[in-house]
């Protein structure tokens, strides 16, 4: 099966900076896929290198098998929200929405149709008179969302589109994106420093990092089966034990992952593992332990360890001694780097 957007060896540099450092992957058509990773972490670029903004220093981007060294962006059978949505505020929605129609000089009749139709699938009839600066946060995506596939693109690129929106919309447009692609069936690629965005929409999220990809998988995977410490780290916040800890915890003596929602609070005298609590934050669900097992735990220094309580459950204050237990199998050995 050909691929929608195809990387091989793909790097972008700028100058000294290699923002992008041979990139290898593949994004099947039809899949809603992630890049997830900090700022400067090279997912954008890549997103850019997609749409035609920039060129690769080396290697190849393939569109459903076809290489695009040589196509303009405007030739490409994508399309690309951005996070400030890049609405004209001089044009009403309707001509927002009908601008790439035009540009492309598709007779007024049949754009506006067209436009009308996007606006209808985004929820907003009736509103194509109104003017950006008239419409709230989550109704300007939608307005970008429109402009984007009225087109009728092949794939979709999304730079971090939802993070000027407040939590709750935010939350809301996540899972219309996901339905929306889900009834269009084409290819989203979503770009996102949030890594609970990138696990809640996606097939599959790749995680960045100095401009190379950590891992690849379903979101399950690259949560709970992280195979680096970066990922472990930067993908829910797991503990990433040495080997001494790993060891203690029961596992062979290499670098490991444990989440910390797999780990249970038990009495002291009734647990393998016994630590003090230094500190408590509470996040709504569940409380967030951070404790401390004593200096002998590990060699490195490395002997504080996160738990999560769930919400309902008794929390105990900073000072007191509490027990450890683990889900069997939670302990995930990783690489070193």
């Amino acid at each position: 099966m050909t691929s929608a957007v195809s990387f091989s060896g793909v790097s972008r540099h700028f100058g000294n900076v290699r923002a992008v450092d041979g990139v290898d992957l593949d994004i099947a058509e039809g899949e809603f896929f992630a890049m997830l990773g900090p700022s400067g972490s090279g997912k954008t670029t890549c997103l850019r290198l997609i749409a035609g903004f920039e060129r690769p220093t080396a290697g190849d981007i393939r569109l459903f098998g076809q290489s695009v060294a040589d196509v303009p962006p405007y030739r490409r059978a994508v399309n690309t929200v951005f996070q400030d949505y890049a609405l004209f505020p001089h044009l009403n929605v309707l001509d927002n929405v009908a601008y790439g129609l035009m540009i492309a000089g598709v007779p007024k009749p049949e754009r506006r149709r067209r436009a009308e139709e996007a606006l209808a699938m985004m929820a907003l009839p009736g509103y194509g008179a109104r003017k950006p600066s008239e419409l709230s946060g989550g109704q300007r995506q939608r307005v970008a969302l429109a402009r984007a596939l009225v087109n009728r693109p092949r794939v979709l690129l999304l730079d971090e589109p939802l993070g000027a929106l407040d939590l709750k919309l935010r939350e809301q447009m996540q899972d219309e994106l996901k339905a929306l692609q889900r009834k269009l069936g084409i290819t989203f690629v979503f770009v996102t420093h949030d890594q609970g965005e990138a696990l809640s929409m996606a097939d599959r999220v790749a995680v960045f990092s100095d401009g190379r990809i950590q891992q690849v998988g379903a979101p399950s995977e690259v949560y709970g089966r992280p195979r680096t410490r970066f990922v472990a780290d930067f993908v829910g916040g797991s503990n990433v034990l040495p080997p001494a800890l790993t060891a203690l915890f029961g596992g062979p003596p290499v670098w490991a992952s444990l989440r910390p929602e797999a780990l249970h609070l038990r009495p002291p005298e009734s647990a393998r593992i016994i630590g003090t609590v230094t500190g408590t934050r509470y996040l709504g669900s569940a409380t967030r332990l951070v404790v401390d097992l004593g200096a002998g735990a590990s060699p490195d220094g490395r002997n504080d360890i996160a738990v999560l309580v769930p919400g309902g459950h008794p929390v105990p204050d900073p000072g007191v001694r509490v027990g450890l237990g683990w889900d069997q199998g939670a302990v995930h050995p990783m690489a070193a780097e």
